[in-house]
């Protein structure tokens, strides 16, 4: 069967928040929870890219904010809860890619992934938990291969994603006692527009998605629906023994 047919209604009645919902991974994961029934409110920057993901599936809605900006986790918290009364899962996808040499560090690129990796996810995480608390709900952060194995020429956007991942273990330890989950999809290489936004050409995100493909076991990119596939099978309640965890999904490629 496929996942669709297997995923339908297993979240029904269930709330989640997915940042970074406008493209890509983060698209993916709000129509993969909201074909299982959830009721998804998807967060991003641009409106018109968050539009287009909320025409894919009626039950999604919208806000247009930067999780970074000041104010921001408690707005979106707030909309969520306001309109359906509850939240079961907070998916902490928002992301960006920096291609760094240390050569050419630049002060708030660093702070600017600080930000949106590590400051970000944990004040929505905070303001989030007294509602995950009254529904035994889930964090699911969005980490990466990178997370754990060297970068060169990306070190920093590594070391950020390295943090996600100590978070997660971190906070699953601490709310397990009170039937929070906490866990991570760790993406390979997937075929997103995360690199044109790191100020790649097309031509040189082809490239290097060629360059990838040819370092990965199965020789292939991921697609992002692949990646919502395991957000969704750690937010579903059959896997509700499982916190703590990093899934990584890379085809392989943390094994070489």
């Amino acid at each position: 069967m496929t996942t669709k047919q297997t995923s339908r209604h297993i979240l029904s009645g269930h709330v989640a928040i997915v940042t970074g919902a406008g493209t890509g991974i983060g698209r993916a994961t709000a129509v993969a929870f909201a074909e299982a029934g959830a009721h998804v409110l998807g967060v991003g920057r641009r409106e018109e890219p968050l539009k287009e993901t909320a025409a894919l599936h009626p039950p999604i809605e919208i806000i247009a904010v930067d999780v970074c900006a000041d104010g921001a986790p408690a707005e979106i918290v707030h909309t969520a809860v306001t309109r359906w009364g509850h939240l079961d899962h907070l998916v902490n996808n928002a992301g960006a890619t920096a291609v760094m040499p240390l050569a050419d560090t630049d002060r708030q690129v660093v702070l600017d992934l600080l930000a949106l990796h590590v400051v970000a996810p944990s004040l929505l995480a905070h303001e989030a938990l007294p509602h995950l608390r009254q529904t035994s709900g889930t964090i699911i952060n969005l980490s990466s291969t990178y997370g754990h194995r060297p970068m060169a020429g990306g070190a920093h956007y590594a070391a950020t994603k390295a943090a996600v991942e100590q978070l997660t273990r971190s906070w699953a330890l601490e709310l397990a006692p009170e039937g929070i989950r906490v866990n991570a999809v760790a993406p390979g290489p997937t075929r997103t527009d995360v690199m044109l936004h790191a100020g790649l050409s097309p031509e040189a995100a082809n490239d290097m998605y060629a360059y990838e493909r040819e370092r990965i076991p199965t020789h292939r990119i991921a697609r992002a629906e692949e990646m919502a596939h395991w957000v969704l099978r750690l937010a579903e309640p059959a896997g509700r023994h499982a916190t703590g965890q990093v899934i990584t999904v890379d085809g392989g490629l943390e094994l070489i």
